[in-house]
This record gives C-alpha cells, structure tokens and sequence, in this order.
C-alpha cells in the first residue's frame, strides 16, 4: 500500500470532508479524491461512504484506519529516527490536549518547543480528557496533556501541575461583591457545567461526591463543550460556573467576571502528561516529554 494514499485516506476520514482533507494536505479535491478511488481499487473494498458533502468510513475503512495511523506513526519515527541520527531533529509532532491544558498550558509549551527545534511542526488536537487518551491509545498522538487521570492501563500519566476550580459569576449579580458562598446557596441558583468525559466535570462530581452531594441536586441549566463557551454564557447571564482558576485569571482581573469560592466545597484536580507504556516513541516526542518534565517535578502513576 503507498503511504501517501494512506495518509490522504486517514485525513479524510478523521475528518470527515474530502474538501477539508484537500485543504490541509495542501491538494485539489479531485487529487485527494482519486488517491482514495485507487486505494479502494487496490484492496477491492469501499473505504468511505460519502454522504453529500460529507464522509464517513465504512467498516472496512474503520479497520483499516487504525492500522493506516500505524504505519503513518512508524514513517514520520524512521525520518525522525535518521534525522537525529544526522543531527537535526525536524518533521511535525501530533500533541493532545484537553480543553484547559490545551488552551492554557499547551501553548506555551509548544512555543518553547520550537524555539529549542525551529525545524519542527507542531500538531495540537483539543478534545476531552477521554478523547485525548482514545487517541493516545489508538496511536493517533504520541503524547497528551490532560485534565484527569487516564483508565487504561496502556497509558503512563505523570502528575504535572495543580489545578483548582473556582466559581465565576456576571459583575452585576449579587454576589458579586463577596469572596465565597456557602453550596446549599449554590443549589439555588443556575449553573453551567462541561460535558460528560472532561476533567472538570469528573474533578466536580468527585468533589461534590466527598460531601454527599451530587450535580442531580443542583439547577443545571445548561451542558457545554468548553470552558470558553461557559465563560461567555456566564457573562450573558445564562447561570454560573465552577471552571479552572487558571482559565479565568485574566477575566476576573478584567472584571468581566468575578470569582469566588464556595467555602465548603474545594475542587482541586493536576494535569497529567500521557503516554503509550508499549509504543515506541519517537525522536520528537521523547524531546517533547523531556521538555515538559524538566520544568514540571512529575510522578508516574
């Protein structure tokens, strides 16, 4: 199978649009079509299902997606591999970030990355704590930060930092002027919560749990996909949040929102660096994790 085929497949197929996928493969549509048009012809069956616009893998194709993702892992391993055997390190590392790591955490990380290996590209995919580690595992990103610790026993999490959740109201309500509230208070009111599978959540159920509580008990008025979305809901006046503290710094130094605590109740939560325990790792990644452990005391867990 030509390798080239295969990454033109996995690319449509993860996203879901062979406009898109020709858009960042740098190719026509037409080009990104006929690739995959051979490749079907080549192993007789059909890999994608195209629905309008869009497309989806067929059995066949979800089968051989993941093997695809393999092979395309131990490609850029071997260019990396001779690159460094050469004494330059180059070619694009794939990253996985939860939503707070991936947005407040990652950044940073990256851009010290590149200044260290200015030849390198970098990849960031955002997702919940549980996509992340589904990628992980699957060998779509070599390494992931993420906000809770991961099930599988595949995976090696190393404790990188400390993370508290904090509660965010609009300036114009009334507690807006105090610095914490008691939780029978905060049943009373509306509140914004992330979905199911973030580290927030888990970390809020978990914490609600120590004190015999539960999110059935409180008026939840909406479910939302990022912390971003929650914080622009809480400053329309839709209800509150408990959200990460460093998510909220520089609104709350705005006043654009305010935070308080909810003094019988303390959400705390860490990051975690993940990775495969039986994947070999590639050049860049290992950099990667050796980058990131050095400024962050880790333990593996």
């Amino acid at each position: 199978m030509d390798l080239r085929r295969l990454e033109v497949f996995a690319k449509v197929a993860e996203l879901r649009s062979f406009s898109r996928a020709a858009e960042a493969l740098g190719l026509t549509q037409p080009t990104v079509s006929e690739h995959v048009r051979a490749l079907e012809d080549e192993l007789g069956v059909p890999l994608l299902d195209r629905l309008g616009r869009g497309a989806t893998p067929t059995r066949a194709g979800s089968l051989l997606l993941g093997y695809a993702r393999r092979m395309l892992a131990l490609s850029r391993e071997a260019r990396q591999a001779l690159d460094q055997f050469q004494g330059r390190l180059s070619g694009e590392l794939v990253v996985g970030g939860s939503t707070i790591p991936g947005e407040y955490l990652l950044p940073e990380m990256i851009g010290r990355f590149k200044t260290l290996y200015p030849d390198i590209s970098v990849c960031l995919l955002i997702g919940s704590s549980r996509q992340v580690t589904e990628w992980i595992e699957d060998g779509r990103v070599e390494v992931g930060v993420v906000g809770a610790p991961p099930g599988p026993k595949s995976l090696v999490a190393r404790e990188l930092q400390a993370d508290e959740l904090v509660l965010v109201v609009p300036p114009t309500h009334a507690w807006a002027g105090k610095t914490g509230v008691m939780l029978a208070e905060l049943k009373a009111e509306p509140l914004i919560v992330r979905e199911r599978g973030s580290g927030s959540r888990e970390a809020l159920e978990r914490a609600l749990g120590e004190v015999n509580a539960a999110l059935s008990g409180f008026r939840i008025v909406g479910e939302m996909g990022s912390t971003q979305a929650i914080k622009q809901a809480v400053r329309a006046g839709v209800g509150l949040a408990l959200v990460s503290k460093r998510a909220v710094e520089d609104e709350c130094r705005a006043n654009l929102l305010h935070c308080l605590k909810v003094n019988d109740l303390r959400v705390s939560r860490a990051f975690y660096l993940v990775t495969h325990r039986d994947r070999s790792r590639s050049p860049l990644a290992q950099a990667f994790v050796e980058l990131v452990e050095s400024d962050t005391p880790a333990r593996a867990s």
